[in-house]
């Protein structure tokens, strides 16, 4: 866990006394809503369709417990007892009262947390894999790196006005989880011919209204030029990159404008100006901020342990969890463990201020006072011992976080949709639980096995629907809701944006034609292994489509 410095401190403290002012004159009527609008967004907060919504920061997705408690007691006190957790690995809260966010800020810093640049047109929180420090296929720990980004680009003045927002993802690992090449800049770190550890570079991806996947514009970037050469792509965009149309704003538009080939060389021309300046990366600042990350004490435990292999022989449930919500650890004796946010019935990523209670209980307890968000909108207990999973299980399942569907259809990533972004043309909370109703049946789940459901109420593509394995979009047709479906879509090495299979189709609609496209998968799957995307990648969508509309007409 990063702990804050006397800089980082006396920065967020000062932000909360800013805002508060800001605040008080709006509410007197100094300020207008014009002016106030920036000001409010510089500090997360949003005014949605029924109530302002305060978008708090988590770097990188990493939590500790007594920020988790934290959260909990703002939910309680400014809110109505839950909090969402957001596909960026921030939390949201949908209801607090605009003059009381001042002082929910205030508590905040008392935690060391903020709600700083989790919104407007700068840097947006930088994230990460929910398994950084721990999985087993690490070449670097981004943590140290992500951090290192956060604090060059927090209240950087270059940065603070884009043309759009701006997301940065970063990956550490073989396999990446962290969904780089959808992202405005995505990092994936490399060993160079030398040993030296570097970045390839992927700019131009993102989803919304025009989904791309990026582009590598360089193989490997040293890591002491990382910074230098993020402010060259940088200082390019804000150079060219649109202002007068905010749906042409986005990197990637400038980038396939120019086309990637001489956007790579524009931002090496400016390069050459800024590498070897005040920005590089010294080995001291490296150990700075590395040193400021507490480190787990990890026993030294044997690998396997026998009283968790009986218990997965004698209980399904138990063996059920550990197959999907358990997962490897770079330390022999330890595990990662999921804490899954999509109980049916429940909003996917939603969390009451009693189960943020007993989380933070359950991370002292078993995993060193520390959990991750994960951008799928689950959490993550990343430092566990093997051979005490049954008693987590035990305890999760009392919060009732303990759903084995990891990776399968039901672990749905969702916006708020309709039911309370003023942006949405149409629900999404409800049609996750129509279709998590649908397949409410865990035999059923496994037999289906791999496939990820997204569902965005809205074109800006909150729920990232353009790389669900099926994706689902609200879209307005003469103001009714109507959604939109895709197949095909994917993140990580091989990321690709999803097909439309046809004309949309009515909200009761949705959950059947699901349904429809597993049935075809299942009964032209070769073997039980094959995933659905392969099927979809195999037969192309002619044969869902039938299915589909065949039914519909």
């Amino acid at each position: 866990m990063y702990i804050y410095d006397e800089i980082d401190q006396a920065l967020v403290d000062e932000r909360v006394a800013q805002f508060r002012d800001q605040t008080q004159r709006f509410l007197t009527g100094q300020l207008s809503e014009d002016n106030f609008r920036p000001l409010r967004l510089q500090n997360g907060l949003y005014i949605q369709k029924h109530a302002p919504m305060l978008r708090v920061a988590i770097p990188y997705g990493l939590l500790a417990s007594r920020q988790l408690r934290k959260l909990s007691g703002i939910a309680s006190k400014y809110d109505r007892g839950y909090g969402h957790f957001s596909t960026r690995q921030n939390i949201q809260f949908n209801w607090p009262a605009l003059e009381r966010v001042p002082d929910i800020l205030a508590e905040l810093a008392t935690v060391q947390m903020h709600a700083i640049q989790t919104s407007g047109n700068c840097i947006r929180n930088i994230t990460t894999d929910q398994f950084a420090g721990v999985a087993p296929d690490e070449v670097t720990n981004p943590l140290v790196w992500a951090e290192l980004m956060r604090q060059w680009s927090t209240f950087h003045p270059e940065f603070a006005f884009l043309p759009r927002k701006f997301k940065i993802a970063i990956s550490g690992s073989l396999q990446d989880r962290a969904a780089v090449l959808v992202h405005d800049i995505g990092l994936l770190a490399v060993i160079g011919e030398t040993g030296e550890t570097g970045f390839r570079v992927i700019v131009g991806g993102g989803l919304g209204r025009t989904p791309m996947v990026g582009h590598v514009i360089n193989e490997f970037v040293a890591w002491p030029h990382l910074l230098t050469y993020l402010e060259a792509i940088l200082r390019v965009y804000n150079r060219h990159g649109r202002r007068d149309n905010k749906y042409k704003a986005r990197i990637k538009i400038l980038v396939k404008d120019r086309t990637p080939a001489v956007f790579a060389q524009e931002v090496q021309a400016e390069w050459e100006h800024l590498r070897d300046g005040t920005s590089t990366v010294t080995a001291e600042e490296l150990e700075r901020i590395r040193g400021r990350f507490t480190r787990p004490a990890y026993r030294t435990l044997p690998g396997t342990d026998a009283y968790i292999d009986t218990m997965r022989a004698g209980q399904p449930a138990f063996a059920r969890w550990l197959e999907r919500n358990v997962h490897a650890h770079r330390v022999p004796g330890y595990s990662c463990v999921t804490l899954s946010l999509k109980k049916t019935g429940v909003p996917p990523g939603d969390v009451t201020a009693e189960q943020m209670q007993g989380i933070a209980d359950l991370a002292d307890e078993y995993s060193f006072g520390e959990l991750r968000v994960t951008h799928e909108q689950n959490l993550v207990f990343a430092d566990v011992e093997t051979r005490r999973l049954h008693s987590l299980w035990q305890a999760v399942r009392e919060l009732g976080l303990a759903t084995p569907n990891i990776g399968l259809l039901t672990n749905i990533i969702s916006c708020p949709g309709g039911d309370f972004c003023s942006l949405a043309n149409a629900v999404s909370i409800p049609v996750a639980d129509a279709i998590t109703r649908r397949f409410d049946d865990l035999d059923y789940l496994y037999d289906i096995g791999e496939i990820d459901v997204n569902i965005s109420g809205c074109i800006n593509a909150c729920g990232h629907h353009h790389v669900g394995h099926i994706g689902i979009l609200g879209v307005d047709k003469a103001g009714e809701e109507w959604y939109q479906i895709t197949v095909g879509g994917r993140q990580g090495n091989d990321a690709k944006i999803g097909r439309i299979i046809g004309r949309s189709v009515a909200r009761n609609e949705v959950a059947e034609v699901v349904s429809r496209l597993i049935d075809v998968y299942l009964e032209r799957r070769d073997e039980a292994h094959e995933r659905f995307i392969d099927v979809v990648d195999r037969l192309g969508l002619e044969p869902f489509k039938e299915r589909v509309y065949a039914h519909l007409d």
